[in-house]
């Protein structure tokens, strides 16, 4: 089957599936599959245009995808001024001290050439940030912890938080890039992994910046609230007309709302994913990947141009991250986990097939509803084979605890029969 042909078949066969959960289930869990398949077709973009396209192994993404998240907050969340008042002119002082230590540590071995120079510079360095920047943390984090603790928001709106969240991941790849992209690929992998884990240890342990293992909830949201949409006669009125409960007509219109912004920001990456991938930069990056020994005979700067693309993939991922915490309504950083925000994404790109940007945004959508899915089917196979087996079996309660971990053998599965007989991908490079 052409590749022209198959391609419109495979995204048919995700939208049946996502339909048929709307009239088997239900259609508030069918669009929810929808919005984080959409949410998650972006993340695998971004992990296409780092791995399919340049031959980069992060494995970091959850890092970056856990920055966008932070975003939110930073940008649509209201600032608290008590906390401001207690401490934040210090935490911010701390913060360039701390910043200023590490550039004159820099500063201090380029010019003088001096190790000893440079560690005594870090050190006093060290401590007179701790002084600063830690009284500071006790203060914010004393006022009203319960609900608040932290510095709070610039108040924004919540949209201009997926750029932010684009921008803040890109900067961090960026001083990531310049540290970890000179290595091999395995250290590389190995790297960008740990650099997640510290990430996402900042997250939960600094309460004064996200109010850390506290969760930050309400985050603004940009639809309508349902509460809102229940209390309007209008809206209660077309609900009514259509059949429905304004309840559910409200969740639905919510999440549809969700759906038509997370479209068209997959739509516009994607657009431009693909005029990146066509133009003589595109060649190039294929060109560097297929054989880094040619390209650098050839004059090009590898490690510049894995720097580009490397800040670009991860810029994505977070804007990724933004969305996501955006329909969650709260960011929690306990929740991040490589398992969801790393394996997960890569074996969506591998499934869809890397190097191809419609490859991975079928990969999204499919391995999210199976990832959905699995378990539910699986419960009910159980709970279908238990009936048949005699009371009191003991294989009934055998199957019901099998059926919550089908979700990672049947990622397993799928993952080795695509690698045996597509090795690459169901959709893949031209």
């Amino acid at each position: 089957m052409s590749q022209t042909l198959k391609a419109p078949l495979l995204f048919a066969l995700v939208a049946v599936l996502i339909l048929g959960t709307g009239f088997l289930q239900s259609w508030n869990t069918a669009v929810l599959i929808l919005n984080m398949g959409l949410v998650s077709a972006v993340m695998a973009l971004g992990v296409n245009l780092q791995w399919g396209i340049a031959g980069l192994f992060n494995v970091g993404v959850m890092g970056f995808v856990a920055l966008g998240g932070l975003a939110v907050v930073l940008t649509s969340m209201p600032a608290v001024p008590e906390a401001w008042s207690a401490g934040g002119v210090r935490i911010m002082a701390g913060l360039a001290l701390g910043a200023a230590t590490v550039i004159a540590g820099v500063m201090a071995w380029r010019r003088m050439r001096s190790a000893w120079l440079m560690i005594a510079v870090l050190i006093v360095g060290f401590f007179a940030y701790r002084w600063v920047f830690d009284a500071g943390v006790g203060a914010v984090e004393a006022v009203n912890s319960a609900q608040t603790g932290y510095l709070g928001g610039l108040g924004l709106p919540v949209v201009l938080a997926w750029p932010v969240g684009g921008l803040l991941a890109a900067g961090a790849a960026w001083i990531i890039g310049k540290i970890a992209l000179g290595l091999r690929s395995d250290y590389l992998a190995i790297a960008t992994l740990g650099i997640a884990e510290i990430i996402i240890a900042v997250l939960k342990n600094e309460e004064w910046l996200a109010r850390g293992v506290k969760n930050v909830i309400g985050l603004p949201r940009p639809v309508p609230y349902e509460i809102d949409l229940q209390n309007d006669p209008a809206f209660v009125e077309r609900a009514a007309t259509l059949g429905m409960d304004p309840a559910t007509a409200s969740s639905l219109y919510v999440k549809f709302g969700y759906s038509i912004l997370f479209a068209i920001v997959l739509v516009a990456l994607l657009v431009l994913a693909q005029l990146a991938l066509s133009s003589p930069w595109g060649r190039m990056m294929r060109a560097i990947r297929d054989n880094e020994t040619a390209a650098r005979a050839m004059g090009k700067n590898v490690t510049a141009r894995h720097l580009q693309v490397f800040v670009l993939g991860s810029a994505i991922c977070g804007v990724a991250g933004a969305m996501m915490t955006t329909l969650d309504g709260q960011l929690t950083p306990g929740s991040y986990q490589p398992l969801r925000y790393t394996f997960l994404i890569w074996v969506m790109v591998i499934v869809g097939g890397s190097g191809n940007n419609l490859g991975a945004i079928l990969g999204g959508f499919l391995i999210w509803f199976l990832w959905v899915q699995v378990e539910p089917m699986a419960q009910g196979l159980a709970a279908g084979i238990g009936a048949i087996l005699p009371a009191g079996s003991p294989f009934q309660a055998s199957l019901a605890d099998a059926a919550q971990h089908m979700r990672l053998l049947t990622m397993g599965i799928i993952l080795l029969v695509v690698l045996r007989f597509s090795p690459r991908g169901l959709l893949p490079e031209r």
